[in-house]
């Protein structure tokens, strides 16, 4: 099953396999072999840290493998009078105030910036939704209404 990613968000993961591929575990390999060095490894705690470090990286480099190898890189681009992945949507809520944003998959989420899956409670009623009107929305907070103010892509 394929999973849908901005090429920004693509470039990302790819990044950081790079990055602890090519910088990161060799390093660390380095390191516990001259913890090894040392002598009895069981008491060693340099290189029992470095060993649990690598299993960590280690998994972290499947993972990332995994996400890699079922992205799909999709465009944010208008196709027609809908709003879809990509959308950077301004909404103004009922009781004042606004909020943006951008509907991304969900291996770039990051709610600090505004990136939220199509999957959350947001997404799902933003998705495929004319880029005018409103959404009512269910939160842990209770029902939310939000108008859509502003659809844009990158």
């Amino acid at each position: 099953m394929s999973h849908p990613i901005s090429s920004e968000g693509f470039e990302n993961l790819r990044a950081e396999w790079d990055d602890l591929f090519r910088n990161v575990r060799p390093k660390l390999l380095e390191e516990i072999a001259a913890a090894a060095a040392q002598g009895d490894r069981s008491e060693n705690a340099e290189y029992i840290y470095g060993r649990k470090k690598l299993r960590e990286i280690d998994r972290r480099l499947r993972e990332l493998d995994g996400k890699i190898g079922r992205a799909t890189v999709i465009q944010g681009t208008r196709r027609d009078d809908k709003i879809y992945l990509g959308a950077r949507v301004t909404l103004q809520k009922a009781g004042g105030g606004t909020l943006i944003v951008q509907l991304v998959g969900d291996d770039e989420i990051d709610p600090v910036a505004g990136k939220i899956s199509r999957n959350s409670p947001i997404g799902v009623k933003l998705m495929c939704h004319r880029p005018s009107g409103t959404v009512k929305v269910d939160t842990p907070r209770g029902r939310m209404e939000y108008t859509i103010a502003k659809v844009e892509y990158e």
